[in-house]
């Protein structure tokens, strides 16, 4: 099988504190992983580390993407490799407007994706600035237009249905979902992603191959998604019963 993704010891500091400190893990390709882990884990740095973003410093470690070293390269150069990233709180970009981005960001014109925004219900949204005044729901659409535009290979999505209320929350599942199976005519592909989630509920949209646990910047363990959800609901993040390794 081969692998998308490697990160082999991975150590990286925001600042003078460390963060990650010895992550190992594994997304195959056509895989769906997800991330477990309390707050303040480290899951949403190893995913800035991963992308690359200039807020974190490796200090040690591997970053391997498809066989390739891409620990120091920069965000860009990761995008255009097919790596792509839904952020938790992504930040305002003033002056741009989403049209513009997302006709920038996608490898042809991006008018297909601009004539399907209002699937997305963005289609009110295209000449305002990204993110500016947006609502917590509208930010996850549009992440996932943009997405959608860039069509990646590999997937990061940190907690994609944080904030989103009950009305949304089938569309963003759904349009999850459409990323990571894409069946557009002569396109049919499985996307390899990495999702961190805390509640799980968008494991009733895309499901998931394997599950990894963080705690305390490294992978405590990986296990079944549904059975290591179950475990951590029961028991909380001390003891996974679901487990099939455990790092020491």
């Amino acid at each position: 099988m081969v692998e998308m993704l490697k990160v082999v010891d991975l150590h990286a500091s925001a600042g003078e504190r460390e963060i990650l400190k010895g992550v190992d893990l594994t997304v195959n390709e056509g895989e769906t992983c997800v991330l477990f882990g309390p707050n303040g884990s480290g899951k949403s740095t190893l995913m800035s580390t991963i992308m690359g973003y200039s807020t974190i410093t490796v200090t040690s470690g591997q970053i391997l993407y498809k066989g390739v070293d891409i620990t120091d390269m920069p965000v860009d150069e990761r995008a255009k490799m097919g790596i792509g990233m839904m952020m938790q709180r992504p930040p305002n970009i003033y002056g741009v407007k989403l049209g513009d981005l997302i006709r920038a960001s996608s490898p042809d014109s991006g008018d297909e994706v601009i004539g399907e925004a209002d699937k997305f219900k963005m289609e009110g949204f295209l000449d305002r600035e990204v993110n500016v005044g947006f609502s917590g729901g509208e930010i996850k659409r549009s992440e996932l237009l943009q997405l959608t535009a860039q069509r990646p290979e590999f997937i990061l999505l940190d907690e994609p249905e944080s904030g989103v209320d009950l009305e949304n929350i089938d569309l963003i599942g759904n349009k999850v979902h459409d990323l990571l199976f894409d069946t557009c005519p002569g396109k049919q592909r499985h996307v390899s992603s990495l999702v961190i989630t805390h509640t799980g509920q968008i494991l009733d949209y895309i499901g998931a191959d394997k599950a990894y646990v963080m705690k305390n910047g490294r992978i405590q363990c990986s296990g079944n998604p549904l059975e290591l959800l179950r475990d951590i609901k029961k028991n909380g993040y001390g003891e996974c019963d679901s487990c099939q390794i455990i790092k020491l």
